[in-house]
């Protein structure tokens, strides 16, 4: 009798894509993050001169949606990166400074208290148009896979 748990290279070929597939939704199950205080001034710092950013939360909730959020310095007419799409959404809140938040072709300055939501695949980018370093968060929410 031929031992039922011995697989042939056809069966195994056959189970392959399913055992990657429950890989995947394991993967899917990302510990959330654990409630956390972080003093800002204890951050460390990323990058230098024109622009700098502090990575403050990054992780997944309760309910597997990802989340991250940073700090970022631009010094006067910097921009961190091109104008770039991605399929995550993301919101711009100024701290300090002005920045120029262009969506769509459209351009817009905001200031200290406001913000600038970005639908998933936009065309986005942020310069800044003041004469002084902008200080702003930037709040990432979802994947883009």
């Amino acid at each position: 009798m031929a031992n039922p748990f011995q697989l042939s290279r056809r069966n195994l070929c056959l189970m392959l894509p399913a055992l990657a597939a429950t890989a995947a939704l394991a993967e899917d199950k990302k510990t959330p993050l654990p409630s956390t205080v972080l003093r800002f001034e204890d951050l460390p710092s990323e990058g230098s001169g024109e622009y700098t950013a502090k990575q403050l939360v990054h992780g997944w909730t309760h309910e597997g949606f990802r989340v991250a959020m940073h700090e970022s310095d631009l010094a006067p007419g910097g921009a961190p990166h091109p104008a770039h799409r991605h399929k995550h959404e993301e919101m711009f809140m100024v701290r300090e400074g002005t920045l120029e938040v262009t969506v769509e072709g459209k351009s817009t300055q905001i200031g200290p208290g406001s913000i600038a939501y970005i639908a998933s695949n936009d065309l986005h980018g942020i310069r800044n148009a003041g004469t002084s370093h902008a200080q702003y968060f930037v709040l990432e929410l979802g994947t883009d896979d």
